[in-house]
C-alpha cells in the first residue's frame, strides 16, 4: 500500500458552508429578506420551488452541529453571516439579536477547538439595497464596508480569519448577467458595474475590518476563479480563452491584486460598456494588501472561438438561461470537458487545481492561499441500516487533496482547505436536489448522519495525513 500523503502539522483541516444555504430562521430575531428570498418566491427560479426558509435549521441547531464537526475532527470552520439578519436594511446599526447569535457560534466552535472562519458576503444581498439598485450602485458597496465594520467589531476579538466575499463573480455574472441567481437580472451592462462594485465593497471593507480587529487578524477574499482552457491552440481559441480569462479571473484578481483592471478587458467589452463608473481613486481603494487568499475550484472551463464550435455547444456549466454571464463574448464556445462528471454535470479534474494553486503562486508571491471551497455533489442515499456510502466523493476528495499537497511539494504556501459542503443543503436555484455534504441531511426530520466520505475526511483531519481513496471511513 502506498504511503499516505502527510501535510503540514499547522495546516487546518475545515469544511463550509453559508448563511441561506444552512441557517432557516429567516423571519426570526429582526432578520429581512435577502434576495434570495425574493428570488426563490419567483415562479420558475428554482427547483421544486425550493426555499431557504428552513434550510438545514442550523439557526436552531447550530450547538449539535459545532458538537458534529468535532467528533469528526475539523479543525476550522467557514461560515458566512447573514447581511439581513445583522442590519435588516442594508443601512444603519445593527440588530443585536442577530449578531447574538453569530457570538453564540463562535463562542461554541472556540469551546471545541475549531477555528471559525468569516465570510461577510455568500450572495444575500439585504432586498432594501437591490430595491435601490443592487450592486451595480456604487452606495452598495459603502454600504457593505459599514456593515463589515459592524461585523469585524463584534467579532474580531475572536475570529482571527476573515473573508470579504465569496465568488464575486457568481453575484454579477450569474445574478445581473445570466440571471440564472439571486436577484435575476440580465443586463450585461449592470453585470460589469457589479463587478466593480463588488471589489471597491472588497477593498473598502478590507480597510473596515482593518479599522476595528486586532492587527493580528487575517483578512482575505474568496475567488472562485476559474481555470480556462483551449480545445486547440488555434489564434481564435487562444483569443477565446484570453477573453473568458480576463472575464473570469483578471476582473478580480487584477484589481484586487495589482491594482489594475487588464487593459484588454476595456476593449474587450467597449460594446457593452464604457467604464465611466470606474471613478479617480477606485483602484488604489481595492488595492488593499491581503493577507491570504481564497480560492473555490470545481471543474475546468474548456472553450473555443466560434469556428470551433460543435453545434450547440455552450457547456459553460452555470444553469439554464438564455443570457450568457459572459458579457460581449457571444461568440465564444464553451465545451464539455472529457472524463467522470458529478452530479452537477461537473468534469471530476484534480490537476485543474493544482494548475490555480500554482497560478496565484505566481500572481500573489508571498500571499498565503486556503482552498475555501473545494466538493462534490453525488446522489446519496442511506441504505436499509441508515448509513450512507460515498466511495466516489472519498475518490473526488483523494485525488483533489493529492493535488494540494503536490502544490505544496511545488512551492505553493497553502495553508488549510475547507471542504464544500459540512453538510447537504440549498443549493442555490438547484433547490435541494443536489448534495455537497459529507454529512447527509434528512430534509423531513433534519436529522444529520455522517457519510463514509465525513468520516473519512475526519481522519485525514486528524492525522494529517490523506490514507488510500479506499479507506471507506467507517
Amino acid at each position: 500500500m502506498p504511503e499516505p500523503l502527510t501535510f503540514p502539522p499547522a495546516f487546518l483541516w475545515g469544511a463550509a458552508t453559508s448563511a441561506y444555504q444552512i441557517e432557516g430562521a429567516v423571519r426570526e430575531d429582526g432578520r429581512t429578506p435577502s434576495i434570495w428570498d425574493t428570488f426563490c418566491r419567483t415562479p420558475g427560479k428554482v427547483n421544486g420551488g425550493d426555499t431557504g426558509d428552513i434550510a438545514v435549521d442550523h439557526y436552531h441547531r447550530y450547538r449539535d452541529d459545532v458538537a458534529l464537526m468535532a467528533d469528526l475532527g475539523l479543525t476550522a470552520y467557514r461560515f458566512s453571516v447573514s447581511w439581513p439578519r445583522v442590519q435588516p436594511t442594508g443601512r444603519g446599526p445593527a440588530v443585536q439579536r442577530g449578531l447574538d447569535f453569530y457570538r453564540r457560534l463562535v463562542d461554541e466552535l472556540l469551546a471545541h477547538g475549531i477555528k471559525p472562519a468569516v465570510t461577510l458576503y455568500h450572495w444575500d444581498l439585504p432586498q432594501e439595497l437591490e430595491d435601490a439598485g443592487g450592486w451595480p450602485e456604487r452606495e452598495t458597496a459603502y454600504r457593505f464596508a459599514e456593515y463589515a465594520a459592524i461585523v469585524g467589531e463584534a467579532l474580531g476579538d475572536r475570529v482571527e480569519q476573515w473573508i470579504t466575499l465569496n465568488e464575486p463573480w457568481c453575484s454579477a455574472f450569474l445574478g445581473y448577467g445570466s440571471g440564472v441567481h439571486a436577484p435575476g437580472r440580465t443586463d450585461p451592462a449592470a453585470a460589469l458595474r457589479a463587478a466593480h462594485h463588488l471589489n471597491l465593497a472588497h477593498g473598502l471593507s478590507t480597510t473596515a475590518l482593518r479599522g476595528v480587529m486586532p492587527a493580528r487578524n487575517s483578512v482575505a477574499v474568496s475567488l472562485n476563479s476559474s481555470v480556462v482552457r483551449t480545445v486547440s491552440d488555434a489564434p481564435e481559441d487562444l483569443d477565446a480563452k484570453r477573453r473568458i480569462d480576463n472575464l473570469a479571473n483578471g476582473i478580480f484578481h487584477g484589481p484586487m491584486l495589482h491594482g489594475a483592471y487588464p487593459e484588454t478587458l476595456f476593449a474587450d467589452t467597449a460594446r457593452v460598456t464604457d467604464w465611466s463608473f470606474v471613478q479617480q481613486g477606485d483602484l488604489g481603494a481595492i488595492h488593499q494588501p491581503l493577507d491570504a487568499l481564497g480560492l473555490n475550484y470545481y471543474t475546468p472551463t474548456l472553450v473555443s472561438g466560434a469556428e470551433n464550435a460543435p453545434a450547440g455547444a455552450r457547456a459553460d456549466g452555470h444553469g439554464e438561461s438564455n443570457h450568457s454571464p459572459w458579457p460581449a463574448a457571444d461568440d465564444v464556445a464553451f465545451h464539455q470537458t472529457p472524463g467522470d462528471r458529478t452530479e452537477m454535470g461537473w468534469t471530476i479534474d484534480p490537476t485543474g487545481l493544482h494548475e490555480l494553486i500554482m497560478r496565484y503562486s505566481r500572481e500573489a508571491p508571498g500571499l498565503a492561499l486556503y482552498i475555501t471551497e473545494n466538493g462534490a455533489a453525488y446522489d446519496d442515499k442511506p441504505d436499509p441500516d441508515g448509513r450512507v456510502h460515498d466511495p466516489e466523493r472519498i475518490a473526488y476528495l483523494h485525488g483533489h487533496l493529492s493535488a494540494v499537497r503536490q502544490s505544496i511539494t511545488d512551492g505553493a504556501d497553502v495553508r488549510g482547505y475547507y471542504l464544500w459542503s459540512l453538510m447537504d443543503n440549498f443549493e442555490w436555484a438547484y433547490g435541494y436536489e443536489k448534495r455537497f455534504g459529507a454529512v447527509y441531511v434528512d430534509y423531513a426530520t433534519l436529522a444529520r448522519t455522517p457519510k463514509s466520505s465525513a468520516r473519512w475526511y475526519g481522519e485525514v483531519a486528524r492525522t494529517g495525513a490523506v490514507p488510500s481513496a479506499e479507506t471507506g471511513g467507517e
